[in-house]
């Protein structure tokens, strides 16, 4: 993700736009109960594909 907005800063990236999307509902973890799990993936969920499509 952060490759594809052309961002280097994990940190930033984290508080700026990946903790407001999962808290807004348009991200899910795969693995919500263990948020450094080294296979950790972030999910669309309808509400975040209805805003993919709609672009």
């Amino acid at each position: 993700m952060l490759a594809a907005i052309n961002l280097k800063d994990r940190e930033n990236f984290m508080a700026n736009y990946l903790n407001p999307a999962i808290k807004e509902g348009f991200v899910v973890m795969l693995y919500p109960d263990s948020p450094k799990h080294p296979r950790q993936k972030y999910l669309l969920t309808a509400k975040g594909l209805a805003v993919y499509h709609s672009k």
